[in-house]
């Protein structure tokens, strides 16, 4: 199965739910994105990485960065491969005494340490087809689609129940409004109802 190489292109919190993070992914060379909810400890160490900066004492993923690199263990890609309720499974390829090694992670942890290792991060179609949301408007997007959004204010659907009572016209109106706003988190949640709703036919 042909891999496809994604790099982070953004950290996004919440509006609407405190303590709520996604870290986005893009499709190099795409325009699909590919958004993660994860803790707020994972988001605050891949964002350390992202901004180069230097804690006092080694953070949890630069003390295990810290130790791949003592003994000559190469992270060489971080591999996301299956998507199962919901929930993002990936691996890291290691290469260690001229062996590779793949060792079970966490997506967010595997994603701090692809960038402290600076490798590539890869998924595969199925999960991007499954999973991943379209920039349709990559450029100027928040104003063109500005007349369109007014009737679905995005403040006002903030629970399940707003989510379902809505027809699939508005929800994809609505997902594209909160992507305008990089709301990541949220757009997360009317992806998954809108895939649910199309499954169901």
């Amino acid at each position: 199965m042909k891999k496809i190489e994604l790099e982070i292109v953004a950290l996004s919190h919440s509006i609407t739910q405190t303590h709520s993070y996604a870290v986005v992914l893009g499709e190099v060379n795409g325009l699909r994105r590919l958004p993660i909810v994860i803790g707020g400890f994972e988001a605050q160490a891949i964002a350390v990485a992202l901004e180069r900066m230097q804690p006092s004492r080694p953070l949890t993923h630069d003390l295990f960065a810290n130790f791949m690199s003592t003994f000559n263990i190469d992270l060489s890609e971080v591999i996301i491969y299956k998507l199962e309720e919901g929930i993002f499974f990936a691996k890291l390829i290691c290469q260690a005494d001229g062996e590779e090694v793949e060792i079970d992670s966490r997506t967010s942890d595997a994603l701090a340490l692809a960038v402290r290792a600076n490798c590539r991060i890869y998924t595969f179609e199925n999960i991007l087809e499954a999973a991943g949301l379209y920039l349709d408007q990559p450029e100027g997007g928040a104003e063109a689609a500005e007349g369109e959004t007014e009737s679905v204010p995005a403040s006002k659907v903030t629970r399940d129940n707003d989510l379902k009572n809505m027809n699939l016209d508005e929800l994809h109106t609505l997902l594209q409004q909160v992507l305008d706003q990089e709301d990541y988190v949220r757009a997360i949640n009317i992806r998954d109802e809108i895939n649910s709703r199309k499954s169901k036919k």
